[in-house]
């Protein structure tokens, strides 16, 4: 077995959410989903005593001047019985941003199948695309449309583990930092929301929730793998006791990829700890620490990977279908010559460490302050295509908040006040990579100084006007600050090892931005519950962006500006009957300066310095329906389907296209935005016998479908949709053992009829003539680095033994 990096950890109370509160339905687009980063994370008991006899005559003065409301009927937890249980708290604001459009993930939906990456969950919310990344379980993770022109990670969704940040100042989340067995639930906010959570949620937010680890209770061994050198081995470790919770989990995994020059080694921890100190005061500690080791292909033109999609063959340049980089021969200039991914020895090898902690002070039993600190450090090494960046990038994360809860004119209300800072500053470097193999580096290209900060204030109010409508306003203001100098090393003379004087490009921008919200949440009995939002969101560029011309060269695109977005939702969910829940939200995003990210053009097969630069489309608009269905139609039986339609064009928006010295322009309104499927469906049906001997073997049939989209901003490029069909069985059972608690054993055939398909395209630029006429599909097809294929037909087996 692997070794495991291990370290102590545990879980917070109030989070043992989507298990406790539903364990075998998600509430899909449900303003009940919980984002605990806005919000207190341990349950209120309406009758807790206070700390010395004259707060708690205090506190009983205050309960007797107030009517009491049925607990049906309150989002007040001050005023809710005594008996109110963490996962029952969850329906108040201290765990619930009301009036969100959302889905709970819950551990039910993936407690019986392999789990590779987080790709393998997110697939069961609406308004959720997925695409492959640069490295095995780097995904890049898309929120009706938010992410899905970005190169790499995650941008324009705030990410949140246990409520603590795990998105960076500069806005770059990734996923590969995580191992998707260690969660219980996944919590998808969609639509834009920086009046709760700041910067880059334009898209929205997700919350990955760790198992509590009184529901662990115990120790749990898991391993699977399968085809390509799949193995994965991890353990679980959760106790409760008195006032202090704890959950450790750890696992070791590796593969060699179905891409040549693809193999991976990656050791996750994921550690959590809670402990209630007095009667008023609550201390969560958090830990998150992954190394990642994994080599890395090159992406293909469309025309390659109809030749090669795998990359078979791929040792040398020569070989039909191959990416290739061209690499200086001496390291610094002159001559090049092209090498594919494994001869170059490509790769990335990278450390990821989270620490974090959470202070939730109760100044009454109807007011809370909590105080969260978070240290987050990125160490890079990324020899990824004719360069390699190196740089530490570590951050800090400070957030305060109060929330109170009480009554205005005889409504319930919720109140929270709260501000935050955040920096991050680096200086990192990125070196040519020289022919000769396990990422040979050449001279320095260029070197980085940066830094981005960012500090607000926001307001939250949620009233309940009556007892079927509840309104929430919010505001959130925020400064930006980025500061750097990105400086170019020039060697002009041929085989000349000395640089020409330094060329520095420098960046001093502030941006402020703020972001109102409005929601009205309706729910005129137990099976209906309508939700109308308007809201708005920002983003403001990475610093890395500005510095990037549109071929790929280093030069002055400071210019960028925020892009901003207005959104409404209207939304219905409904639920007649404990076997039935049906959801639709169809929404309409208004976009200024939408910063769009694409690969860029190639000159005779040269690679460019840069594979992707960044640029402001002046007005855009993104609109669509969600819809989510969970039928348990028949005792044993459920089928589960997520689908999504987006429809987003430019609607102002020229491109500049150089062909030498001159500069041509075209309009693009109208167009569809590259990167956008315009259909996504996931929909499974699945049986487990409920009783009598097989009581606990089951199993399933997948579908996924996924609509062709534009590459191109002209429209002329598409990357071809695809569907894939999954089937799983598993047996769950209970163990009478002294030792062993119980056993569950499953199988999965992925991409039964073994397609071909495109997992991941980023955007291409389109190219012109001197002549000033744009180059045909054919002519992008061939030239620029784009695609990954998705996994043809794999296996993968698996089982988990919980222990006593």
């Amino acid at each position: 077995m692997s070794k495991f990096s291990a370290l102590c950890g545990a879980s917070a109370i109030a989070l043992e959410i989507a298990v406790s509160a539903s364990p075998d339905v998600a509430r899909a687009q449900s303003n009940e989903t919980s984002l605990p980063s806005v919000s207190v994370d341990a349950p209120k008991m309406a009758a807790k005593p206070a700390a010395n006899p004259a707060k708690r005559a205090a506190r009983a003065s205050r309960q007797a001047k107030r009517q009491p409301t049925p607990a049906s009927q309150t989002t007040n937890v001050a005023t809710a019985p005594a008996t109110v249980t963490p996962s029952a708290a969850r329906d108040g604001f201290n765990q619930a941003p009301t009036g969100q459009t959302a889905t709970t993930i819950d551990r039910s939906q993936f407690d019986n199948k392999p789990v590779f990456s987080i790709a393998d969950l997110l697939g069961d919310s609406p308004g959720i695309d997925i695409k492959q990344g640069n490295g095995p379980r780097d995904i890049g993770i898309s929120i009706r449309g938010s992410n899905a022109r970005n190169g790499f990670g995650i941008r324009n969704i705030v990410i949140f583990d246990d409520g603590f940040p795990v998105t960076q100042p500069d806005g770059l989340s990734r996923s590969d930092l995580v191992d998707p067995h260690a969660y219980g639930a996944i919590d998808v906010i969609r639509g834009p929301s920086s009046a709760l959570y700041g910067n880059y949620a334009t898209g929205g937010a997700l919350n990955f929730v760790t198992r509590p680890g009184g529901t662990i209770n115990g120790f749990e061994y898991g391993t699977e793998g399968g085809s390509f050198g799949y193995l994965n081995n991890y353990l679980s470790y959760g106790q409760k006791a008195g006032n202090a919770e704890v959950s450790l989990f750890a696992s070791d995994a590796r593969g060699d990829g179905f891409i040549q020059n693809s193999w991976f080694n990656t050791q996750t921890v994921n550690f959590l700890a809670t402990v209630k100190a007095t009667p008023d005061d609550r201390f969560t500690f958090k830990l998150i620490n992954n190394n990642l080791d994994t080599a890395l292909p090159i992406r293909l033109s469309l025309n390659q990977y109809n030749q090669n999609p795998f990359q078979q063959g791929c040792q040398v340049a020569t070989t039909l279908g191959c990416g290739t980089v061209s690499l200086f021969n001496n390291g610094f200039n002159g001559a090049k010559t092209p090498e594919t991914a494994e001869q170059a020895g490509l790769g990335r090898e990278d450390r990821r460490t989270i620490v974090g902690a959470r202070w939730e002070h109760d100044f009454d039993n109807t007011t809370t302050w909590r105080n969260q600190f978070v240290f987050d450090d990125r160490n890079i090494n990324q020899p990824t295509g004719s360069t390699s960046a190196i740089g530490d990038f570590p951050s800090y994360n400070f957030m305060s908040d109060i929330t109170k809860r009480g009554q205005i004119l005889g409504m319930d209300s919720t109140t929270l006040i709260g501000g935050w800072y955040n920096t991050l500053s680096d200086t990192s470097n990125t070196f040519n990579v020289m022919p000769g193999g396990e990422a040979n580096l050449g001279l320095l290209q260029s070197s980085q100084l940066q830094s981005t900060t960012n500090y607000g204030v926001r307001a939250r109010e949620e009233l309940k006007l009556v007892p079927s409508l509840t309104a929430v306003a919010g505001i959130g203001w925020e400064t930006t600050t980025l500061n750097g100098v990105n400086t170019l090393f020039q060697y002009n003379t041929p085989n000349v090892p000395t640089a020409t004087i330094p060329v520095p490009t420098t960046a001093n921008l502030r941006f402020q931005n703020t972001a109102p919200e409005f929601a009205l949440v309706y729910k005129p009995s137990s099976e209906w519950q309508w939700r109308a939002r308007v809201a708005t969101g920002y983003g403001t560029p990475q610093i890395g962006n500005l510095f990037v011309l549109s071929d790929g060269t280093f030069g002055n695109n400071t210019g960028l500006k925020s892009q901003t977005n207005l959104g409404y939702d209207l939304g219905m969910d409904w639920t007649p009957n404990k076997t039935l829940t049906l959801s639709a939200t169809a929404f309409y995003e208004f976009f200024r300066n939408e910063l769009v990210t694409q690969a860029t053009s190639s000159a005779n097969g040269q690679t460019p310095p840069n594979l992707t630069f960044t640029f402001n489309a002046p007005r855009s608009e993104h609109r669509g329906v969600e819809l989510a269905a969970n039928w348990r139609f028949y005792p044993g039986w459920q089928f589960l389907a997520a689908y999504t339609y987006l429809d987003e064009v430019y609607t102002e928006y020229t491109e500049a296209l150089a062909s030498g010295a001159n500069t041509f322009n075209f309009n693009r309104v109208g167009n569809k935005i590259p990167g956008i499927s315009p259909n996504d469906l996931t929909a499974r049906l699945s049986y487990d016998q409920p009783i009598g001997s097989l009581k606990g073997l089951g199993g399933f049939v997948e579908l996924v479908w996924k609509d062709s989209f534009y590459m191109d901003n002209a429209n002329l490029l598409k990357a071809p949709g695809y569907e894939l069909v999954n089937v799983n069985v598993h047996y769950k059972t209970d163990l009478t053992s002294d030792y062993f608690r119980q056993l569950t054993l499953f199988a999965e055939v992925r991409n039964v009829f073994d397609k071909t398909y495109v997992a991941s395209a980023n955007n291409i630029t389109n190219t012109v003539s001197a002549a000033g006429v744009q180059s045909p599909a054919s002519s992008l097809a061939n030239v620029t680095q784009s695609i990954y294929a998705g996994s043809p037909r794999a296996f993968v087996a698996g089982m988990k033994v919980a222990f006593r």
